[in-house]
């Protein structure tokens, strides 16, 4: 699966709502299928079965396994084996032994817990790990807190912390960085300012819970027709140039021009040769 070209909009759907995929699939870049949070204890064995009966492109599907070491893991990952899917999302990733052992799958580290943000570096650095995700509700659960967001609805610090340690890992090894959900699917205005800070940061793509974010999402990763033309005009000038030029007023650097290839990969333009 080619995560560098997946556009940024990411649906999570329940696996044992298969009547739901088809929909989640035309709206989405990316679907989810969830076998975890998403699916009550007592319908897992039916989600199991939904996942093998019926099928997405694998190109564009991700599946989210149980935790290593709970009961429901193995389970999941037999159900797997009976599918075309090789990418897998694993929840409450705390280690890059828990990556290995789900070689030759591709893996996306979920970090939602104290020792999975201790560790991710490791889990970074795992040759099976291709992108890494946080999660803020897991993470402050288990520390023992009530709520990963303050009464204005925005983050609290543990959250944030959690939030560039992901980003920076992920950036340092070379792996695709998500961004959290999130949850007030009613919250529209609260899902864009989010999703404008991540493409701001850096994230690859925002990850959703229900379609309707999905144009939010999508229209916040993508550059505005102003700054599209920057990075073409700026792109097409450094053609002709050696090293630091100037352009427009401004110090051109490798920095900028790394800049510039990213808004026209946001847009999915080709970039000058």
């Amino acid at each position: 699966m080619n995560l560098q070209a997946a556009g940024p909009g990411w649906l999570f759907c329940p696996a044992d709502r298969p009547e739901r995929f088809a929909k989640a699939a035309a709206a989405a870049d990316v679907v989810i299928l969830d076998l975890e949070d998403g699916v009550a204890e007592a319908d897992k064995p039916a989600a199991r079965k939904a996942l093998q009966e019926t099928p997405l492109d694998p190109e564009r599907t991700v599946v989210r396994v149980n935790a290593a070491g709970t009961a429901e893991y193995p389970l999941d990952l037999e159900a797997l084996a009976g599918t075309a899917y090789t990418t897998v999302m694993l929840s409450k990733t705390e280690s890059a032994a828990q990556v290995t052992a789900l070689a030759p799958r591709e893996v996306i580290a979920l970090l939602e817990t104290p020792r999975g943000a201790v560790f991710a570096t490791e889990i970074a650095a795992a040759p099976g790990t291709v992108a890494l995700m946080w999660g803020a509700e897991d993470l402050v659960a288990t520390l023992g807190g009530s709520s990963s967001r303050k009464a204005d609805g925005t983050y609290r610090d543990v959250a944030h912390h959690v939030r560039s340690t992901a980003l920076l890992t992920a950036s340092t090894f070379g792996r695709v960085a998500l961004d959290a959900v999130h949850l007030d699917i009613r919250d529209l205005d609260g899902l864009r300012a989010e999703a404008e800070d991540a493409v701001a940061l850096g994230f690859a793509g925002t990850v959703c819970i229900h379609p309707s974010q999905i144009p939010v999402v999508r229209e916040a990763y993508r550059p505005s027709e102003e700054r599209l033309d920057w990075a073409r005009r700026v792109l097409t000038a450094a053609r002709s140039e050696r090293g630091v030029f100037a352009f427009e007023g401004q110090m051109v650097d490798s920095p900028v021009l790394k800049h510039a290839h990213m808004t026209l990969r946001r847009a999915g333009e080709s970039v000058p040769d």
